[in-house]
C-alpha cells in the first residue's frame, strides 16, 4: 500500500471519505457529481486508480440501466442505456457478465500475466491503457435471492494502473467504501424511481408536485394555461373490428402522435382518457401566453405531420385512416388533486377545460382537424380562420372557433 495509506494516516483518510459518503446518501444525491468527487479523494488518498465504473439497474419506462464512467484525466460520464437497445453482444463479452449472471460477491483479473481476462475485449483496452488490475464489486439491494429476481444492486468496478496492481490493503479499502458507496446508489434509485414513476403516471410538473407534499385531496391551485384536449375518432368502431392486440398497438400509434409532441414542445401531458389525451402548457414563464401558444401550436402541426406519416404507413398495408379532432383553448383552471381520500389524480378542472373538450368536439361537425378559440388565437397573430360563434355544450356562451393555417404556411 503507497505511503498514503499506512497505519492512522490510512485510517483516517479512509474514514473521512467514508463519513463524507454517508454525508452525499443523506442528501440530494447526483451520480455522476458523487462518482466524480469519489474517484478524485480516492486518488488523493493514495490508491492507484486508473478508472471507475458504476452500473444500475433503472426503474425507468425508457431506460434499462444507467452507468457512470470516471477516468483519472478524463472526468465522469453518464450512460442510459434504453430498453431494447442492441447490446446483447457486448454483454456478453463484458467482464461483468460473469458476475451477474452468478451473482458474485466479486471479481479479479490481474491484467499483467496471461488469464481468463484474455478473453474480454474491454480488459485488452485497459491493458493497453496501462491497467494491471481490474476488480469488480457487488452488492445486492435487500436480500440476495430478491435482488438476484430482480437483478436489484450495484456493480462497481476499478482499474489500477500501478505495477503489481492493487495490495490486499488496498481492496479492503474499496470493499469498505463500497457499502457506503452501494448505501448512496441506492437513495439515488429510490429516489429517481420515485421521480420516473410519478412523471411516467402523472406527468413531470404533476410528480414534481406530488414529491413536494401536494398528495392530499383538494391540494393544488389555480394556474393560466392552454389546454389541449385531442381524441381519436372513430374508436368504438375499431376497437369492434379489430382484436384488442391489435387496437391496443392502434392506440399506442395514436398516442404517439398526439401525446407525444406535447412533450417535446415543452407541455405536459395530464392524463390519457380512453382514447383522448389531456394536456397542459401552462402561461408561467419569461414568454407567457403567446409563447406557450406558440408550443402548442408547433405541438399541433408535428401532430398533423405524425398522423399523415402513420396512416401511410396504415395505407401502404390495407388498413384504414385513422381520423381525430383537437381543442385548443387558453384560461385558468384548478390544477390539483381530486377524487376521493383514498384515490386521488392530479388533473386540471374547470370552465376552460371543458371549452378545449367541446372544441374538439366540433372539429367533427366542421370538418377540421384542430380548433382553437379566440383566447388561444389571440396570443399568436397569424393567418387564423374564423369558423363563426358556436353553441358549445355545458358552455354558457356562444364561442367563436378558429382553425389555424395549412401545414407549411402562415
Amino acid at each position: 500500500m503507497s505511503a498514503a495509506l499506512i497505519g492512522a494516516t490510512a485510517e483516517a483518510a479512509v474514514q473521512e471519505i467514508s463519513d463524507w459518503l454517508i454525508g452525499e446518501a443523506l442528501g440530494t444525491v447526483d451520480l455522476e457529481d458523487l462518482f466524480r468527487a469519489l474517484g478524485g479523494r480516492l486518488v488523493s488518498a493514495g490508491l492507484p486508480l486508473l478508472r471507475g465504473h458504476l452500473a444500475m439497474r433503472a426503474l425507468h419506462p425508457m431506460f434499462e440501466t444507467v452507468t457512470v464512467t470516471w477516468w483519472r484525466e478524463g472526468g465522469a460520464e453518464t450512460e442510459e442505456i434504453e430498453h431494447g437497445a442492441d447490446t446483447r453482444a457486448r454483454w456478453l463479452e463484458s467482464p461483468l457478465y460473469p458476475l451477474v449472471e452468478r451473482f458474485l460477491p466479486r471479481l479479479r483479473h490481474r491484467l499483467e500475466s496471461p488469464g481468463d481476462w484474455e478473453r474480454h475485449p474491454m480488459l485488452h483496452e485497459f491493458r493497453q491503457a496501462g491497467g494491471t488490475d481490474y476488480l469488480a464489486i457487488l452488492t445486492p439491494f435487500g436480500d440476495i435471492e430478491t435482488a438476484r429476481a430482480r437483478q436489484d444492486g450495484v456493480i462497481i468496478s476499478w482499474v489500477s494502473d500501478r505495477p503489481g496492481g492493487f495490495t490486499d490493503g488496498e481492496v479492503a479499502v474499496l470493499e469498505r467504501l463500497q457499502l457506503r458507496l452501494a448505501v448512496a446508489c441506492k437513495m439515488a434509485k429510490r429516489e429517481e424511481t420515485a421521480a420516473n414513476v410519478v412523471a411516467a403516471y402523472l406527468g413531470a410538473d404533476a410528480g414534481r408536485r406530488v414529491l413536494d407534499g401536494n398528495i392530499q385531496l383538494g391540494d393544488g391551485e389555480a394556474i393560466e394555461a392552454v389546454i389541449w384536449f385531442a381524441d381519436l375518432r372513430g374508436s368504438t368502431a375499431l376497437a369492434d373490428r379489430m382484436g384488442e392486440p391489435a387496437f391496443l398497438a392502434t392506440l399506442n400509434s395514436f398516442f404517439a402522435c398526439a401525446a407525444g409532441p406535447v412533450l417535446s414542445h415543452g407541455g405536459e401531458v395530464l392524463k390519457f382518457i380512453g382514447d383522448a389525451v389531456l394536456a397542459i402548457f401552462p402561461l408561467a414563464g419569461p414568454d407567457g401566453a403567446q409563447g406557450a401558444a406558440q408550443r402548442a401550436l408547433a405541438a399541433a402541426r408535428e401532430t398533423e405531420s405524425r398522423m399523415a406519416a402513420l396512416n401511410a404507413a396504415r395505407v401502404e398495408a390495407s388498413e384504414t385512416n385513422l381520423d381525430y379532432g383537437l381543442g385548443l383553448h387558453t384560461g385558468e383552471v384548478l390544477f390539483g388533486n381530486i377524487g376521493v381520500a383514498e384515490r386521488v389524480e392530479f388533473t386540471v378542472i374547470g370552465v376552460a377545460a371543458n371549452v378545449a373538450v367541446r372544441l374538439q368536439e366540433l372539429t367533427k361537425d366542421l370538418g377540421t382537424p384542430v380548433l382553437a378559440s379566440a383566447e388561444f388565437a389571440r396570443a399568436l397573430p397569424i393567418n387564423w380562420r374564423s369558423l363563426g360563434e358556436h353553441r358549445l355544450r355545458g358552455v354558457a356562451e356562444p364561442r367563436e372557433a378558429f382553425a389555424p393555417p395549412a401545414l407549411g404556411s402562415v
